[in-house]
């Protein structure tokens, strides 16, 4: 009989449906890049055309992965770790639950706290990835760190982090 690794203890997701507005902007960006670069013929010389093309180009891919990346996230819960992967899976995050001194639940977290949507840091605040404004889990890490996460369920994603720390203190 073979050993298995445990399944996830919990699993939760959050989505942010208005960023597919900017991926749409961004993917309009790269087709005219694209348009430009295939249909255009500028009289004003190849430089000018160069310079619009990569510009829409760059712009568009910017837009594009800055959004998708951050569309949606899911978090898991095992035996061992809590990880968060963003939209398109990068950026991810392992946090071992050794590594956890105490999770808290936390009914409001706005983007607006944090600066923004996406992977924050603030020096005073500790680092966060904001996908919508809603409920979230907090980790406190026993360096001192915290690390929180929009996530639906979050209530409960607390209760199993919690109920699993004194397992690993044994």
């Amino acid at each position: 009989m073979t050993d298995h690794p445990p399944g996830p203890l919990w699993t939760g997701r959050a989505a942010n449906r208005a960023q597919w507005l900017l991926a749409v902007t961004g993917a309009g960006f790269v087709a005219l890049g694209i348009l430009l670069a295939v249909g255009s013929s500028w009289s004003s010389g190849a430089t000018p055309l160069v310079m619009a093309v990569v510009g829409c180009l760059a712009a568009g891919l910017l837009i594009l992965y800055g959004t998708l990346a951050f569309v949606s996230v899911s978090v898991t819960v095992d035996a061992e770790a809590l990880v968060v992967r963003c939209g398109l899976g990068l950026p991810r995050r392992r946090i071992l639950l050794a590594d956890v001194a105490d999770a808290e639940y936390v009914p409001t977290v706005t983007p607006h706290q944090w600066g923004g949507w996406g992977w924050r840091w603030r020096p005073e605040q500790g680092t966060a990835v904001i996908v919508r404004r809603g409920e979230g889990v907090a980790l406190r890490l026993g360096d001192g760190k915290l690390f929180t996460v929009t996530v639906d369920d979050a209530e409960n994603a607390v209760r199993v982090i919690r109920d699993h720390l004194p397992t690993l203190a044994r």
